[in-house]
């Protein structure tokens, strides 16, 4: 599978000059939300990643994601390995399971992003599923930037990425995109931010 090519083919990896949610920039982003607008592409991708999850061997009774980016890969996910789903949004700030939302102690979860940077927010998500008592076994995403390690990449995990290293992630391509702090950027024309934080 050419995940890349079917990001390109979705309009959904942007060039140009973009602010990233971490207060980085970029040439490049990945429009996760423009791939899955389209149910085939979002269940062929969930799929391959569910498969993934399956040969690992791990147990996995739910999925989790962090809202607002990783609901539908969550959603599509969990359907794809036929487990219950459930996600955390942020309240004041704060990641919260809520909405009725229960985690069973015991209970194993993946915790799902559409992509995966530095993992901040997948690991918000992740702490309040370990409060109410369930256990993170993965994590998963349709796309790694490169910084965390993933199942089936040479790549090695670099000092920013925030996910811990004894639990795998599972991710269907690496993408990765030279960032630019703030002080770094010499672009001139404005920058632009798609994402769903902060627009």
């Amino acid at each position: 599978m050419n995940v890349a090519q079917i990001y390109k083919d979705a309009n959904a990896l942007l060039e140009g000059h973009f602010k990233l949610s971490s207060g980085n920039y970029s040439n490049f982003y990945l429009q996760s939300a423009k791939v899955l607008e389209d149910p085939k592409t979002a269940k062929l991708l969930a799929e391959a990643l569910a498969t993934q999850i399956k040969e690992s061997g791990i147990k996995i009774d739910a999925v989790c994601s962090p809202a607002l980016g990783g609901i539908i890969s969550g959603f599509a996910l969990a359907t794809a390995l036929d487990v219950r789903f459930i996600f955390a949004e942020r309240v004041d700030g704060e990641m919260t399971v809520r909405r009725g939302f229960e985690v069973t102690e015991g209970e194993n979860y993946v915790i799902c992003e559409d992509i995966i940077t530095t993992g901040g927010s997948a690991l918000e998500a992740a702490r309040q599923v370990e409060a109410a008592g369930g256990n993170i076994v993965a994590y998963a995403a349709l796309a790694n930037r490169g910084f965390c390690s993933r199942v089936g990449s040479d790549l090695k995990a670099q000092d920013n990425c925030k996910l811990p290293l004894d639990k795998p992630l599972f991710a269907l391509e690496d993408f990765t995109f030279k960032m630019y702090t703030p002080e770094e950027c010499d672009f001139k024309d404005k920058a632009y931010k798609p994402g769903s934080r902060g627009n």
